[in-house]
Protein backbone atom coordinates (compact mmCIF):
# COMPACT_ATOMS: atom_id res chain seq x y z
CA UNK A 1 0.00 0.00 0.00
CA UNK A 2 1.74 3.14 -1.22
CA UNK A 3 1.66 6.56 0.35
CA UNK A 4 0.70 7.97 -3.06
CA UNK A 5 -2.52 5.93 -3.17
CA UNK A 6 -3.44 7.15 0.31
CA UNK A 7 -2.85 10.73 -0.81
CA UNK A 8 -5.21 10.18 -3.74
CA UNK A 9 -8.02 8.79 -1.58
CA UNK A 10 -7.76 11.71 0.86
CA UNK A 11 -7.68 14.20 -2.04
CA UNK A 12 -10.87 12.66 -3.49
CA UNK A 13 -12.50 13.11 -0.10
CA UNK A 14 -11.30 16.71 0.11
CA UNK A 15 -12.05 17.86 -3.45
CA UNK A 16 -15.12 15.71 -4.16
CA UNK A 17 -14.06 13.94 -7.35
CA UNK A 18 -11.22 12.03 -8.97
CA UNK A 19 -10.67 14.74 -11.59
CA UNK A 20 -10.35 17.49 -8.97
CA UNK A 21 -8.10 15.32 -6.82
CA UNK A 22 -5.87 14.55 -9.82
CA UNK A 23 -5.51 18.25 -10.63
CA UNK A 24 -4.61 19.06 -7.01
CA UNK A 25 -1.93 16.36 -6.96
CA UNK A 26 -0.56 17.15 -10.41
CA UNK A 27 -1.63 13.80 -11.88
CA UNK A 28 -3.60 12.77 -14.92
CA UNK A 29 -7.12 11.50 -14.23
CA UNK A 30 -6.35 8.00 -15.60
CA UNK A 31 -3.32 7.74 -13.29
CA UNK A 32 -5.40 8.80 -10.29
CA UNK A 33 -8.18 6.34 -11.20
CA UNK A 34 -5.68 3.49 -11.57
CA UNK A 35 -4.14 4.26 -8.17
CA UNK A 36 -7.60 4.31 -6.56
CA UNK A 37 -8.43 0.91 -8.08
CA UNK A 38 -5.15 -0.54 -6.80
CA UNK A 39 -6.02 0.67 -3.31
CA UNK A 40 -9.47 -0.91 -3.55
CA UNK A 41 -7.91 -4.24 -4.49
CA UNK A 42 -5.43 -3.91 -1.62
CA UNK A 43 -8.14 -3.10 0.91
CA UNK A 44 -10.56 -5.66 -0.50
CA UNK A 45 -13.54 -3.31 -0.41
CA UNK A 46 -15.28 -0.78 -2.65
CA UNK A 47 -13.97 2.69 -1.84
CA UNK A 48 -15.55 4.66 -4.70
CA UNK A 49 -19.16 5.08 -5.82
CA UNK A 50 -19.06 5.39 -9.57
CA UNK A 51 -22.11 6.84 -11.28
CA UNK A 52 -23.34 9.01 -14.10
CA UNK A 53 -22.59 12.17 -12.14
CA UNK A 54 -19.02 11.14 -11.49
CA UNK A 55 -17.10 9.31 -8.80
CA UNK A 56 -17.16 9.95 -5.07
CA UNK A 57 -16.08 8.08 -1.95
CA UNK A 58 -18.25 5.33 -0.54
CA UNK A 59 -18.90 5.15 3.18
CA UNK A 60 -15.99 2.70 3.47
CA UNK A 61 -13.88 5.02 1.33
CA UNK A 62 -14.52 7.92 3.71
CA UNK A 63 -13.42 5.78 6.65
CA UNK A 64 -10.25 4.74 4.83
CA UNK A 65 -9.57 8.40 3.92
CA UNK A 66 -9.79 9.37 7.59
CA UNK A 67 -7.29 6.67 8.56
CA UNK A 68 -5.07 7.61 5.61
CA UNK A 69 -4.82 11.20 6.86
CA UNK A 70 -3.25 9.91 10.06
CA UNK A 71 -0.69 7.91 8.08
CA UNK A 72 0.13 10.89 5.82
CA UNK A 73 0.48 13.24 8.80
CA UNK A 74 2.80 10.75 10.50
CA UNK A 75 4.88 10.46 7.32
CA UNK A 76 5.16 14.25 7.06
CA UNK A 77 6.20 14.47 10.71
CA UNK A 78 8.79 11.74 10.18
CA UNK A 79 10.32 13.53 7.18
CA UNK A 80 10.43 16.82 9.09
CA UNK A 81 12.09 15.18 12.09
CA UNK A 82 14.68 13.41 9.94
CA UNK A 83 15.50 16.63 8.11
CA UNK A 84 15.89 18.47 11.41
CA UNK A 85 18.04 15.67 12.77
CA UNK A 86 20.32 15.85 9.77
CA UNK A 87 20.58 19.60 10.09
CA UNK A 88 21.31 19.37 13.81
CA UNK A 89 24.04 16.79 13.27
CA UNK A 90 25.54 18.88 10.51
CA UNK A 91 25.54 22.18 12.40
CA UNK A 92 26.29 21.00 15.93
CA UNK A 93 29.38 19.42 17.42
CA UNK A 94 30.22 18.38 20.97
CA UNK A 95 33.83 18.87 21.96
CA UNK A 96 35.85 18.22 25.10
CA UNK A 97 39.20 19.89 25.72
CA UNK A 98 41.85 19.95 28.39
CA UNK A 99 42.18 23.17 30.34
CA UNK A 100 45.23 24.41 28.46
CA UNK A 101 43.62 23.86 25.07
CA UNK A 102 40.24 25.20 26.20
CA UNK A 103 41.72 28.41 27.60
CA UNK A 104 44.51 29.20 25.15
CA UNK A 105 43.77 27.56 21.78
CA UNK A 106 40.07 26.75 21.49
CA UNK A 107 38.89 30.39 21.77
CA UNK A 108 40.68 31.37 18.56
CA UNK A 109 39.39 28.28 16.74
CA UNK A 110 35.82 29.00 17.85
CA UNK A 111 36.10 32.68 16.93
CA UNK A 112 37.19 31.77 13.39
CA UNK A 113 34.45 29.15 13.13
CA UNK A 114 31.81 31.65 14.26
CA UNK A 115 33.08 34.27 11.82
CA UNK A 116 32.68 31.83 8.92
CA UNK A 117 29.51 30.05 10.06
CA UNK A 118 27.46 31.97 12.61
CA UNK A 119 24.81 29.22 12.70
CA UNK A 120 27.13 26.49 13.97
CA UNK A 121 26.61 25.39 17.56
CA UNK A 122 29.68 24.12 19.44
CA UNK A 123 29.32 22.65 22.92
CA UNK A 124 32.69 22.77 24.70
CA UNK A 125 33.28 20.69 27.84
CA UNK A 126 36.43 21.39 29.84
CA UNK A 127 38.07 18.49 31.68
CA UNK A 128 41.58 17.19 32.29
CA UNK A 129 43.16 15.09 29.54
CA UNK A 130 42.24 11.73 31.05
CA UNK A 131 38.58 12.71 31.42
CA UNK A 132 38.51 14.12 27.88
CA UNK A 133 39.60 10.79 26.41
CA UNK A 134 36.97 8.98 28.47
CA UNK A 135 34.27 11.28 27.05
CA UNK A 136 35.48 10.61 23.50
CA UNK A 137 35.75 6.86 24.06
CA UNK A 138 32.22 6.72 25.53
CA UNK A 139 30.75 8.68 22.62
CA UNK A 140 29.73 11.64 24.78
CA UNK A 141 31.61 14.03 22.48
CA UNK A 142 32.74 13.80 18.86
CA UNK A 143 36.15 15.45 19.27
CA UNK A 144 38.62 15.77 22.12
CA UNK A 145 41.76 17.83 22.60
CA UNK A 146 44.35 16.59 25.10
CA UNK A 147 47.85 17.43 26.28
CA UNK A 148 50.89 15.25 25.76
CA UNK A 149 49.40 11.99 26.93
CA UNK A 150 49.42 8.49 25.50
CA UNK A 151 46.24 8.21 23.45
CA UNK A 152 43.80 5.54 24.59
CA UNK A 153 43.56 2.36 22.53
CA UNK A 154 40.80 2.62 19.95
CA UNK A 155 41.10 6.38 19.51
CA UNK A 156 42.61 8.08 16.50
CA UNK A 157 44.74 11.18 16.95
CA UNK A 158 46.44 14.06 15.20
CA UNK A 159 48.85 16.66 16.55
CA UNK A 160 47.41 20.19 16.43
CA UNK A 161 50.10 22.12 18.34
CA UNK A 162 53.41 21.73 20.14
CA UNK A 163 54.13 23.03 23.59
CA UNK A 164 56.61 22.66 26.41
CA UNK A 165 56.45 22.82 30.17
CA UNK A 166 58.44 25.44 32.01
CA UNK A 167 59.27 25.81 35.70
CA UNK A 168 58.18 29.21 37.05
CA UNK A 169 58.58 31.11 40.31
CA UNK A 170 57.60 34.56 41.56
CA UNK A 171 60.14 37.39 41.11
CA UNK A 172 60.88 37.34 44.85
CA UNK A 173 61.56 33.60 45.02
CA UNK A 174 65.09 32.51 45.94
CA UNK A 175 65.42 30.78 42.55
CA UNK A 176 64.34 33.79 40.48
CA UNK A 177 67.98 34.70 39.76
CA UNK A 178 69.27 31.16 39.30
CA UNK A 179 70.06 30.16 35.76
CA UNK A 180 69.13 26.50 36.18
CA UNK A 181 68.18 23.80 38.70
CA UNK A 182 68.26 20.00 38.58
CA UNK A 183 65.29 17.67 38.76
CA UNK A 184 66.37 16.63 42.28
CA UNK A 185 66.36 20.27 43.36
CA UNK A 186 62.97 20.73 41.77
CA UNK A 187 61.53 17.98 43.96
CA UNK A 188 63.04 19.54 47.08
CA UNK A 189 61.34 22.88 46.38
CA UNK A 190 57.84 23.97 47.37
CA UNK A 191 56.40 22.36 44.27
CA UNK A 192 52.67 22.55 43.55
CA UNK A 193 51.21 20.36 40.80
CA UNK A 194 48.01 19.64 38.89
CA UNK A 195 45.65 16.83 39.82
CA UNK A 196 46.02 13.20 38.71
CA UNK A 197 44.79 12.85 35.12
CA UNK A 198 46.08 16.23 34.02
CA UNK A 199 48.18 16.16 30.86
CA UNK A 200 50.61 18.65 32.40
CA UNK A 201 51.16 16.39 35.38
CA UNK A 202 51.57 13.31 33.18
CA UNK A 203 54.38 14.96 31.19
CA UNK A 204 56.16 15.94 34.40
CA UNK A 205 55.74 12.43 35.82
CA UNK A 206 57.10 10.91 32.60
CA UNK A 207 60.14 13.20 32.70
CA UNK A 208 60.86 12.28 36.31
CA UNK A 209 60.33 8.58 35.62
CA UNK A 210 62.86 8.70 32.78
CA UNK A 211 65.36 10.11 35.28
CA UNK A 212 64.57 7.46 37.91
CA UNK A 213 62.60 9.91 40.05
CA UNK A 214 58.98 10.36 41.11
CA UNK A 215 56.74 13.03 42.56
CA UNK A 216 56.51 12.87 46.37
CA UNK A 217 53.15 11.75 47.70
CA UNK A 218 52.70 14.78 49.93
CA UNK A 219 52.75 17.47 47.22
CA UNK A 220 49.80 19.87 47.13
CA UNK A 221 47.78 19.57 43.94
CA UNK A 222 45.27 22.01 42.47
CA UNK A 223 42.64 21.49 39.80
CA UNK A 224 43.34 24.48 37.57
CA UNK A 225 46.25 26.34 36.05
CA UNK A 226 44.89 29.66 37.34
CA UNK A 227 44.92 28.38 40.92
CA UNK A 228 48.50 27.14 40.58
CA UNK A 229 49.68 30.45 39.12
CA UNK A 230 48.08 32.26 42.04
CA UNK A 231 49.85 29.94 44.50
CA UNK A 232 53.17 30.63 42.79
CA UNK A 233 52.68 34.39 42.74
CA UNK A 234 51.45 34.78 46.30
CA UNK A 235 52.59 31.71 48.22
CA UNK A 236 56.25 31.30 47.33
CA UNK A 237 55.63 28.01 45.52
CA UNK A 238 57.19 26.66 42.34
CA UNK A 239 55.25 25.08 39.48
CA UNK A 240 55.87 23.40 36.16
CA UNK A 241 53.25 24.64 33.69
CA UNK A 242 52.57 24.91 29.98
CA UNK A 243 54.47 27.74 28.35
CA UNK A 244 51.23 28.68 26.61
CA UNK A 245 49.64 29.38 29.98
CA UNK A 246 52.47 31.48 31.47
CA UNK A 247 53.94 33.31 28.46
CA UNK A 248 52.08 36.53 29.24
CA UNK A 249 53.13 36.50 32.91
CA UNK A 250 56.75 35.82 31.92
CA UNK A 251 56.67 38.65 29.38
CA UNK A 252 55.43 41.12 32.00
CA UNK A 253 57.76 39.93 34.75
CA UNK A 254 54.97 38.53 36.91
CA UNK A 255 56.53 35.05 36.80
CA UNK A 256 60.16 34.09 36.19
CA UNK A 257 61.14 30.96 34.19
CA UNK A 258 63.77 28.63 35.64
CA UNK A 259 65.60 26.15 33.41
CA UNK A 260 65.47 22.53 34.58
CA UNK A 261 68.68 20.70 33.64
CA UNK A 262 68.37 17.36 31.87
CA UNK A 263 64.60 17.61 31.50
CA UNK A 264 62.78 17.05 28.22
CA UNK A 265 59.54 18.90 28.90
CA UNK A 266 58.34 19.16 25.30
CA UNK A 267 54.88 17.83 24.53
CA UNK A 268 52.28 17.68 21.82
CA UNK A 269 48.69 18.88 21.97
CA UNK A 270 46.55 16.31 20.24
CA UNK A 271 43.08 16.03 18.72
CA UNK A 272 41.43 12.64 19.38
CA UNK A 273 38.31 10.96 18.03
CA UNK A 274 36.75 7.52 17.74
CA UNK A 275 37.36 5.60 14.56
CA UNK A 276 33.60 5.26 13.97
CA UNK A 277 32.82 8.95 14.50
CA UNK A 278 30.99 10.64 11.63
CA UNK A 279 31.51 14.38 11.82
CA UNK A 280 29.03 16.88 10.44
CA UNK A 281 30.04 20.12 8.77
CA UNK A 282 30.64 21.93 12.07
CA UNK A 283 32.90 19.19 13.38
CA UNK A 284 34.84 18.91 10.14
CA UNK A 285 35.39 22.66 9.97
CA UNK A 286 36.51 22.85 13.61
CA UNK A 287 38.93 19.96 13.11
CA UNK A 288 40.36 21.66 10.02
CA UNK A 289 40.82 24.94 11.90
CA UNK A 290 42.61 23.15 14.74
CA UNK A 291 44.97 21.34 12.36
CA UNK A 292 45.69 24.49 10.34
CA UNK A 293 46.55 26.28 13.56
CA UNK A 294 49.47 23.87 14.07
Amino acid sequence: MSLASLQIITAIDEYGSISAAARALGLSQPAASAAARRLERRVGARLLDRGARGTSLSETGRAVAAWARGVIDASDAFETAVAALGQTHDERVRVAASMTVAEYLAPQWLARLSAKHSGYDVELIVRNSRAVMELVRDGEVELGFVEGTDVDYGLRSRVVARDELVAVVAPGHRWARRQAVSLDQLLDAELVVREVGSGTRQVLERTLRDAGLALPDHLPHLGSTAAIKSAVRHGGSLAVLSRLTVSEEIEHGILVPVEVLGADLARELVMVWRDDTVLGAAGLELAALAVRGN
